[in-house]
């Protein structure tokens, strides 16, 4: 055997014996497997055993590429992100790309990629271009920006058309691996297992990841349709330990696999599951009362299991989504304004009846009451509610009258235009205050600058000062003892918001120098008006409790964030939140769509997977089917009516 090899992982064994032979490999472990160790020790050998060749690792998150990074660190090791080593391979060849684009445009099946206005987009569009196509966190195909979605499309247009551009690629590249591969897109995988074989220069591909976690809609799953044993087949290879879970935690996630692996603890004592040579028991409950209070579930596990939820870092309570966690973290207010706002839904209303009867009229001079009111004349019968808000808008206009007057003033060119959604408010939250930020965020400007108040605050009132200094956009003003007493007496001022709103907090910091309004926020007030004029009332202190939930400060996450990572106490609350495409009642009846079932077993054995001591889950007022499902799975003295 090839030297280091002999100490390597049996299933690490098996994929050299698949490069060795040239095959693409698939390593699928479940939750807890160690599977970013193996990848690292593939990646530490092969590049052990081939000095020359460079190696590219993707994976799905920013966090991930991090992580990798940190614990191989090599001149021929690329690890990037999926997004930006397709950009990378793609970004160069330009006249291709401008090809590719308005190719795909005038393509009636590819709906990702159109331009407004434009039924036939001529073949020289986009000669003019100063900077050529980009690559961004925002689309604007007009001028040639294309972000994440239009990227997979157009790189996988590319790869499929110009071989040449896999030879290219693969002479770079003699491996590539993909982690958390069920999380890539299938038009992703489809450039890599198809298209790169119109290539006749050799390489390897390894995926590594577990069907079981693809919770994602635009994921690819699994690569059943890859797998054989023949040559041009992707090579399974299991890996069945788990290092991670206590052994009634790998007893509950085994009953709740589909895919024939059965995990078992690992052999090796060292594992975090392992506690003198033997695994650890770790405690499963399932929970339930008949009122659903939560505060009463907390208290049980603080009371009798010693759960600590003020460390967020040991303890976490996970939800399906934002909205189920907002009135418990303080942030309910908030995110009503980004998530449920029913005029910017009859807005949208409006824009839908306009594109879909293709209407000729040029509303670029009117107002949004004024285009309301151009729909709505003369119609009757189903037109006529088709133009007008449906009862649930009409209830959120009563009490909100004024806003509504407010929007219908506003220019309806500008307010259509107005994109407004809860990622704004909410993207890259952090599972703990540890985790890194992410490249890219999509928090919008206004929410960018109270984050930057709120470093502020919240550096200074932690005491560091050194951080702080750094931070406050006064430190361009500190040129003596007196300015530095200045700056004292501001920061104090601030730090007390007491009930004021987010206006006066801005305005505040502003005005003691601590953070500057920039041309950003300026900017954000004049395009987005309607949304400014709803956040500013709120009050600071609201938007403090959604900053420490955004940087984990909280116990709570959403159940896909909590994806990856893993706590010493889980509580999985079981609440559909409204969402049809989840149903935790018919998971534990079996019964259902088949969709819906698959998407819900495998967010909750995520969920579950994450404890590494003690997993709780909680349901409200299950009927007798469900216990007694409950009783099969966590067995009956884990059962518990609070």
């Amino acid at each position: 055997m090839v030297e280091g090899r002999l100490n390597l992982e049996p299933e690490v064994q098996k994929i050299f014996e698949s490069i060795d032979a040239g095959r693409n490999f698939l390593l699928s472990g479940g939750a807890g497997s160690g599977k970013t160790y193996s990848l690292v020790s593939v990646i530490r050998q092969v590049l052990a055993e081939n000095s020359t060749a460079k190696v590219a690792c993707m994976t799905y998150t920013n966090s991930a590429v991090k992580e990798i990074e940190e614990r191989v660190n090599h001149k021929n090791l690329n690890v990037s992100t999926i997004h930006d080593f397709l950009w990378d391979s793609i970004k160069h060849f330009q006249k291709e790309l401008k090809e590719a684009i308005i190719s795909l445009a005038n393509t009636e099946d590819v709906s990702k990629i159109l331009i407004d206005n434009l039924n036939s987009v001529p073949d020289n569009f986009f000669d003019n271009l100063p900077d050529g196509i980009q690559y961004k966190e925002f689309m604007r195909l007009r001028e040639g920006i294309i972000s994440h979605d239009e990227l997979l499309i157009v790189a996988n247009y590319l790869f499929k058309n110009y071989p040449k551009l896999s030879s290219i690629v693969k002479d770079k590249y003699k491996f590539i691996f993909i982690d958390e591969y069920q999380d890539t897109s299938k038009t992703v995988v489809d450039t890599f297992l198809n298209h790169f074989k119109k290539s006749e220069r050799r390489n390897v591909i390894g995926f590594f990841g577990d069907a079981m976690q693809s919770i994602y809609e635009d994921g690819i799953g699994n690569l059943n349709e890859y797998k054989g044993d023949d040559a041009g087949t992707v090579n399974e290879i299991s890996k069945t330990q788990n290092r991670r879970n206590p052994q009634l935690v790998i007893n509950l996630a085994n009953k709740l696999r589909t895919d024939g692996i059965i995990q078992e603890p690992s052999t090796d004592p060292n594992a975090p599951n392992m506690f003198g040579g033997v695994v650890k028991q770790g405690s499963v409950l399932f929970l339930h009362s008949t009122d659903g209070n939560i505060n009463k579930v907390e208290e049980f596990l603080k009371e009798n299991y010693d759960w600590d939820f003020h460390n967020s870092k040991e303890t976490k309570e996970l939800n399906l989504t934002h909205n189920l966690i907002a009135g418990k973290a303080g942030f309910r207010t908030l995110m009503d304004i980004y998530d449920k706002d029913q005029i910017i839904g009859f807005r949208d209303r409006i824009k839908k009846f306009i594109k879909e009867n293709a209407l000729p009229t040029d509303f670029s001079e009117n107002t949004f009451g004024e285009v309301i009111q151009i729909l709505q004349s003369g119609k009757s019968g189903r037109e006529m509610n088709a133009v007008s808000p449906t009862n649930t808008m009409r209830a959120f206009i009563g009490i909100n009258a004024e806003l509504f007057e407010y929007a219908k003033s506003l220019k309806y060119s500008e307010f259509s235009k107005m994109y407004v959604d809860k990622d704004q408010l909410l993207d890259d939250k952090k599972n703990d205050e540890d985790d890194g930020n992410k490249k890219g965020s999509k928090r919008d400007n206004l929410i960018k600058h109270l984050f930057k108040i709120q470093i502020n605050i919240s550096l200074y009132k932690n005491r560091k000062y050194n951080e702080f200094l750094r931070a406050t956009d006064y430190r361009y003003n500190i040129i003596s003892i007196a300015s530095k007493r200045t700056l004292r007496e501001n920061i104090d001022s601030l730090v007390k918001v007491g009930d004021k709103t987010i206006e006066e907090v801005i305005t505040d910091a502003n005005e003691k120098g601590i953070c500057i309004i920039d041309d950003k926020l300026i900017d954000f007030k004049e395009k987005k008006g309607y949304l400014y004029n709803r956040v500013k009332d709120v009050r600071f202190s609201e938007f403090q409790k959604l900053f420490e939930y955004l940087e984990g400060q909280t116990p709570f996450s959403t159940q896909h964030k909590t994806k990856g990572a893993e706590f010493d106490n889980v509580l999985v609350i079981l609440d559909n939140g409204g969402w049809n495409n989840y149903n935790f009642g018919n998971l534990f009846l079996e019964t259902g769509l088949a969709t819906v079932l698959e998407r819900t077993q495998k967010i909750f054995y995520v969920c579950c997977t994450r404890a590494k001591k003690n997993l709780a889950v909680y349901y409200h007022n299950p009927d007798a089917q469900v216990i007694e499902k409950a009783k099969e799975w966590f067995s009956n003295g884990n059962v518990i009516e609070i």
